[in-house]
């Protein structure tokens, strides 16, 4: 049987797998706000091991994946992200409002993050929504099945999970249409 002490499992599988588990050739990767070492473990499952953790996106450098563990970030946020998302195969992960609840509220996420990406989807589990924004990889169709269906002592996260997340109601799917890139 798994491990389930952690409380936040699938929101630290689901916001660390779903981007891992679509890029092809990730070299380096931040992680912006405070994660637990569960979160950490979760990362260490993946080949890249060129991390860096910080508490904002003020920094230098290069990164192939941002996971955004803070609030949904505003259009200054974003300008700072793009000016460090590696900018032809980039993916940006965060977190946002619970896309059931305020369907509004999520556009407007949405229409902030999906400024510069050629794809903007939001991926729903449990009472959490996260925004997937790439400027290549799809989160569906190009799933690396080498990685996804490897990966072991997840508690939530698999293959068909990251698929079916991706998934909304008929209301939501018309609500989000023309604001989300698929």
């Amino acid at each position: 049987m798994a491990n389930c002490e952690n409380k936040n499992f699938a929101y630290d599988e689901m916001m660390v797998h779903v981007p891992m588990c679509s890029h092809k050739d990730i070299k380096k990767i931040l992680v912006i706000g405070d994660v637990s070492e569960d979160f950490k473990t979760e990362l260490a499952k993946h080949e890249c091991k060129d991390v860096t953790y910080s508490d904002n996106i003020n920094l230098e450098g290069v990164y192939d994946i941002i996971l955004y563990n803070l609030e949904s970030p505003d259009e200054l946020e974003m300008a700072n992200i793009e000016r460090i998302l590696e900018p032809t195969k980039g993916i940006f992960c965060t977190k946002a409002s619970f896309i059931y609840k305020d369907l509004e509220v999520s556009k407007k996420e949405l229409a902030t993050v999906g400024k510069n990406f050629w794809i903007c989807m939001p991926y729903s589990f449990g009472h959490h929504t996260l925004i997937f924004a790439s400027k290549k990889y799809h989160p569906q169709a190009e799933i690396v099945l080498q990685v996804s269906d490897l990966l072991t002592d997840c508690n939530y996260y698999n293959t068909e999970l990251q698929n079916a997340s991706f998934v909304h109601p008929t209301y939501i799917t018309k609500g989000i249409t023309g604001i989300a890139k698929r």
